[in-house]
């Protein structure tokens, strides 16, 4: 007569091995054909966007918009040539990228927001740029108030580009605090795409304008 094998503690390890393994591999089959998404929740789409992707556009258009009106104040100041290229390079990436989310809006039946640059263009009795602040959000992060942009304005030559420098560092950490809330809850993939261009161009230039103040 035959009798059956004991299981012993190796077998008994192996046969649990065995079941936990396979058990994991049906999991990761079960989840093998989920599409990428941000943050575990939210999957990133060609097509489709939400709410995130509205209030990300919606913000960063005013936001850039305030940044090219920074630029603005530089004209006829004597600046660095490193503080006169940085200016440049800011108003040619943030120019285009105003016109690409604007677009993006229009697409999706959303309003396009007014911005200070609409009402400092619009001919209106202004003493200073910081009147285009006027009943626009200045709530976002790293936003200049009206008067903080006056003070910049009236600023001496020979304190403006510090001053200049030092307030649009603050201004690009809000932009890049604002553009990882889209890569982190974003759904349409282009502005996704966008904001980790912003959270890359931004901080290089954070870096670059600390380097230059001395920081």
């Amino acid at each position: 007569m035959r009798f059956p094998r004991p299981i012993t503690p190796l077998r008994r390890s192996a046969r649990i091995l065995g079941t936990l393994t396979l058990g994991l591999a049906l999991t990761l089959t079960a989840c093998g054909n989920d599409e990428p998404a941000n943050d575990g929740s939210t999957k990133v789409s060609e097509t489709d966007h939400n709410d995130a992707d509205v209030a990300f556009a919606t913000d960063m258009i005013q936001h850039h918009a305030q940044a090219l009106s920074m630029v603005d104040l530089t004209v006829d100041r004597t600046l660095d040539p490193e503080v006169q290229q940085l200016a440049d390079d800011i108003r040619e990436a943030q120019g285009p990228e105003i016109e690409t989310m604007s677009d993006w809006l229009q697409e999706w039946d959303e309003e396009i927001p007014e911005t200070m640059r609409d009402h400092s263009n619009a001919g209106h009795d202004m003493e200073g740029m910081g009147d285009s602040m006027d009943g626009l959000d200045s709530d976002m992060p790293g936003m200049m108030s009206g008067d903080d942009f006056d003070e910049l304005e009236n600023a001496p030559d020979s304190e403006f580009q510090t001053m200049w420098l030092e307030r649009m560092v603050g201004h690009h950490e809000g932009a890049v605090e604002m553009a990882q809330g889209e890569q982190d809850n974003g759904q349409y993939k282009p502005a996704v795409n966008l904001a980790a261009a912003v959270v890359e161009t931004q901080t290089a230039e954070i870096d670059k304008m600390k380097a230059l103040l001395g920081s």
